[in-house]
């Protein structure tokens, strides 16, 4: 796949180029250059994303950080068993359990909400760091979710990091989604409180909690591009037929 000659590998953590290290360099580098392309493209283009770390994994299938780029990539495009593999295969290759939030994302994914669960209740949680806990606590409470189970996915969301006033990377997503699941469980009064709080924490716009509350508060927005639409409309059918000129009275007296 092309590559635009800006990228130069360079750009890369530089944990990964010291992983890459162990490559010879010219290998080194077109690795490096390919998982930059993922990572450009994660969020705004997965499928391209998903064939640049296909050209990354076929390079350098025993480096760690390149297993875990064709995961995310995966399982940005929804191929969650794919995506399930590489994770297994780099948290092997590395012993590092960040990866296990994710990996339980991925069983909701592919079906199996049950086993998601039983990944949140497992010793690995318990040595995450903080972000880690909060994204399997997510976890958990969509797999309830997917289980019909609303009023334990509610509970599950109400922890001290919820109710905390300073606002964490997490803060956002996390009231965001107690919002949501108190909304789907009818509590309306309830969740547009927390869509409001997650409007506060969300600096960044990770959500579209503000467009939730708008809807909530019955409010409509206007196309900008039908109305600029309808106002040319407008402004073309007054210049179609120009009104004719009223005849002055005293222009043709009768006699």
């Amino acid at each position: 796949m092309p590559i635009p000659e800006d990228v130069t590998g360079d750009e890369i953590d530089k944990d990964v180029r010291q992983e890459l290290q162990s490559l010879p360099k010219t290998l080194a580098d077109d690795v490096a250059r390919n998982l930059v392309m993922v990572a450009r493209l994660l969020d705004e283009d997965p499928e391209g994303a998903y064939g640049y770390s296909r050209v990354a994994l076929r390079l350098a299938s025993r480096v760690a950080a390149v297993r875990e780029a064709a995961g995310f990539a995966a399982y940005a495009s929804q191929k969650y068993g794919e995506a399930l593999a590489e994770f297994r295969a780099a948290k092997r290759m590395t012993g590092n359990i960040d990866l296990w939030p994710v990996m339980a994302d991925c069983e909701r994914g592919l079906g199996r909400p049950e086993k998601a669960l039983d990944m949140a209740g497992a010793p690995e949680v318990h040595k995450l760091d903080k972000a880690g806990q909060v994204e399997m606590r997510l976890v958990a409470a969509g797999a309830r979710r997917d289980m019909g189970q609303l009023d334990a996915a509610i509970v599950t969301l109400q922890s001290p990091e919820l109710a905390a006033n300073s606002v964490q990377p997490w803060t956002a997503r996390l009231r965001y989604a107690y919002a949501d699941a108190l909304l789907a469980a009818g509590r309306e009064s309830e969740a547009r409180e927390w869509f409001a709080k997650a409007v506060e924490a969300d600096r960044d716009g990770s959500t579209d909690a503000s467009d939730r509350l708008a809807e909530l508060d019955g409010v409509e927005f206007m196309d900008a591009l039908v109305e600029d639409d309808e106002d040319d409309n407008d402004e073309d059918d007054n210049d179609e037929a120009p009104a004719a000129p009223k005849a002055d009275e005293d222009e043709n007296p009768q006699d």
